[in-house]
């Protein structure tokens, strides 16, 4: 839509000096009689809090949502599909008052300006539409008064600074603006304006904080558990005095911040000598404790990300695979800011589109996300070359590392998943182009029928966050985050993963046509997996290390010997040696090929490669990397993808292959003999599906809940049970 349609005749405005680094406070004043209604569309870029009368509209946001803001930023040699902005709309009848009342902007930063990607200067835009006999709307233009913000400086991923030394309290309406000087017309945003229907960032709940004692500068506390968002401080400094606040995700063993863990993160405020609560406006931080050094005290901790509900349970009697489900949930919306998935929030913050891909079935399965990924898959739409058909390694785009294989098939995998889960075949036909020229790009990039390269000067990873292990019967040992598995094999496998994915997706949206050149490019790109990489001899893939056995039987290949060779290896080997694509094929072959009590085997181990040796030393969050001394971040959830085998087949909450948006149930418990009782949930489009047993007295008894409308079956050892609508009870 174009800029009028939100906005009509309003001007964007800035000040007249700016740059990327400058926060202003913009002044407007409307006047209200006895209104129906009055409403406000506005954009600040890069985040904004709006003040209506001196009461925040919109606090603990991050507004707008990110995106392609405008062609400004494109990577070298590519024009990428479309730049769009997220207009956020707010009701604000309950702040205004009858006669003259003022808005206050306070703006700049984000991802607008981040240092990552300029794309321009701060600037604001807004409408006031009061509805009363006839609609009277207020604009922004150059009659607003513009001053300066108590934000003095800022980088988006590291810290925030204020200073209120000589600073006035201009947010009100009786504040006095006639020295400020009048606001300058600024150039237009060149880009697409969107409704914003994305849930979007607000405050999820407020956490105690302990003191641990005296630091290295200051006082430590800790909040109890690794979160986002940022400490509320009550500030008592004298006037000139500064108050610092570090963070970090680790303590040392003496109580002290661990700086390997602390991203440079710091807040700062230069006090007034008046006694006030302050916290961060701009940005977030990813922490467990905080140091402060002056003279304030943390009040709290406000826990902010996106407002994704949890649509999901899971308990049963292992601790570990509870802690798993918790975690990863956790984790994951620790990660869900401004409209994107991120690999961590600190270090990056980028939409990654392998981390995003990889745990979107396990999103899907356990949170309300579906208008959330359904606004992250246009980013990766958005994001397309229209040259060369190259996905990028993050949406929004921001110059990353990645790959042509785990990273670029999101473009499949991500409609695919939000099919299967919702059942809306539109999301396939709207990105089924898109998917297609993709795979032209993979083509274009392949020799000998693999994915062999990716853009010139740029990374092409296959497989990621290698793990640091000793094969002492192969004389193998590899070091630092170092991936055995070839990237041609792992990228080759995901395009014939999308190929034949595609192929579906044809005939669910009428393309038959398009299905046997599908079938006949996947099948070209297997032969190809098998003649590179199958060794006759042993009936191994690449002496069947990190998972690459896995890969392969996922795509048919191999022979006889393949897959009982896998089994067989980590049955002997007893966990992890993979990456995080290869944990997630892993796991889901083991449990679809019989073996999910190898498969748990394998969540639930104890030793250094695993879930539980986090859970032993106090994590509550995933980390980077399984050995948790070589993770830079200790909030990234990519490993948490089998979560979606604990509803899939654990609990057993599957569909007819036919179906989609879980309106043909097919309930088939796994692993049941390691366990005494486990329980769960899901939301799906169809309503709440709920698998609970216990064993009692040689039996194991199910309570299923089916929603009105789905059919559904229980399928165990070997038997079909019909199950209707609402509860069932068996004992089996």
């Amino acid at each position: 839509m174009l800029q009028e349609y939100f906005f009509g005749d309003a001007k964007w405005v800035g000040a007249a000096n700016r740059t990327e680094k400058t926060f202003s406070i913009l002044r407007g004043k409307f006047c209200v009689d006895t209104p129906k209604k009055v409403s406000l569309s506005i954009l600040g870029l890069g985040f904004f809090k709006c003040y209506i009368n001196g009461v925040c509209i919109n606090p603990d946001t991050f507004l707008p949502l990110s995106s392609d803001y405008e062609g400004t930023c494109d990577p070298k040699n590519q024009v990428l599909t479309a730049h769009r902005v997220y207009v956020p709309n707010f009701d604000i009848t309950p702040y205004v008052k009858q006669g003259e009342n003022v808005i206050a902007i306070c703006y700049g930063g984000g991802w607008y300006t981040s240092v990552h990607r300029v794309f321009g200067l701060p600037k604001v835009i807004y409408r006031i539409a009061v509805e009363e006999k006839d609609t009277k709307y207020y604009i922004s233009d150059e009659t607003c008064r513009i001053g300066k913000s108590f934000v003095e400086s800022y980088n988006f991923i590291y810290d925030e600074n204020h200073n209120y030394d000589e600073w006035q309290d201009c947010l009100g309406a009786d504040f006095d603006d006639s020295a400020w000087e009048n606001a300058t017309i600024v150039e237009p945003l060149n880009s697409e304006y969107c409704a914003t229907d994305c849930p979007w960032d607000t405050l999820i709940e407020e956490l105690p904080l302990t003191r641990i004692g005296e630091g290295k500068r200051g006082v430590v506390y800790d909040c109890g558990k690794n979160t986002v968002g940022y400490p509320v401080l009550e500030i008592h400094a004298k006037r000139g005095e500064l108050v610092e606040v570090f963070f970090s995700e680790e303590l040392t063993p003496n109580g002290e911040l661990d700086e390997k863990q602390a991203q440079w993160q710091r807040f700062s405020i230069v006090s007034d000598g008046t006694v006030r609560l302050v916290q961060p406006e701009f940005t977030w931080f990813g922490f467990r404790c905080i140091e402060v050094v002056g003279n304030a005290i943390p009040k709290t901790i406000k826990v902010v990300h996106a407002n994704v509900p949890v649509s999901s349970t899971f308990a049963c009697d292992n601790e570990t695979l509870n802690w798993i489900y918790e975690t990863f949930v956790h984790t994951m919306l620790c990660n869900m800011h401004t409209g994107h998935p991120s690999d961590c929030p600190h270090l990056e913050r980028r939409g990654y589109t392998g981390d995003g891909q990889l745990t979107c079935h396990a999103v899907l399965s356990t949170l309300d996300a579906k208008a959330f990924y359904e606004k992250w898959l246009q980013d990766i739409a958005d994001g397309q070359d229209t040259l060369s058909g190259h996905i990028q390694y993050t949406a929004p785009y921001i110059r990353s590392g990645g790959g042509p294989g785990g990273w670029g098939c999101a473009i499949v995998e991500v409609p695919y998943q939000l099919y299967k889960h919702f059942g809306d075949k539109n999301i396939l036909v709207k990105y089924y182009n898109n998917m297609r020229r993709y795979i032209d790009y993979l083509e274009a990039h392949s020799e000998f029928g693999l994915v062999t390269s990716e853009e010139k000067g740029e990374w092409c990873l296959g497989d990621w966050c290698g793990p640091n292990i000793l094969y002492p019967d192969r004389d193998i040992t590899f070091h630092d985050q170092q991936v055995l598995l070839p990237a041609p094999m792992v990228n080759t496998y995901y395009m014939v993963k999308s190929l034949r994915q595609m192929s579906e997706i044809a005939r669910i949206i009428g393309k038959d046509e398009d299905v046997p050149e599908y079938e006949a490019k996947a099948d070209l790109r297997a032969r190809a997996i098998q003649a590179a990489y199958f060794n006759t001899f042993d009936g191994n893939f690449i002496m069947n290390v990190q998972g690459a056995n896995a890969y392969a039987v996922d795509l048919g290949l191999g022979d006889e010997k393949t897959y009982p060779n896998l089994r067989a290896y980590y049955q002997k080997l007893g966990y992890y040696d993979t990456g995080i694509f290869a944990t997630d094929i892993l796991t889901r072959v083991l449990f679809e090929r019989g073996d999910a009590e190898l498969a748990v085997q394998l969540l639930t181990q104890n030793g250094e490669q695993g879930f539980e040796h986090w859970r032993r030393n106090g994590a509550t969050t995933f980390h980077e990397y399984w050995d948790s001394n070589r993770s830079r971040s200790h909030n990234h959830p990519m490993f948490g993808s089998p979560v979606a085998y604990f509803f899939q087949h654990l609990l057993g909450i599957g569909q007819k292959p036919e179906s989609a948006g879980y309106r043909s149930l097919v309930i088939e418990p796994k692993a049941v003999s390691k366990f005494e009782f486990m329980r769960g949930s899901m939301q799906t489009a169809n309503g709440v599906v709920s698998v609970g047993y216990q064993k009692k007295d040689g039996k194991v008894c199910f309570e299923i809940v089916i929603p009105s409308g789905v059919e559904a079956i229980l399928c165990y050892e070997g038997q079909d049970y019909i199950l209707h609508e609402g509860a069932n009870t068996l004992a089996l």
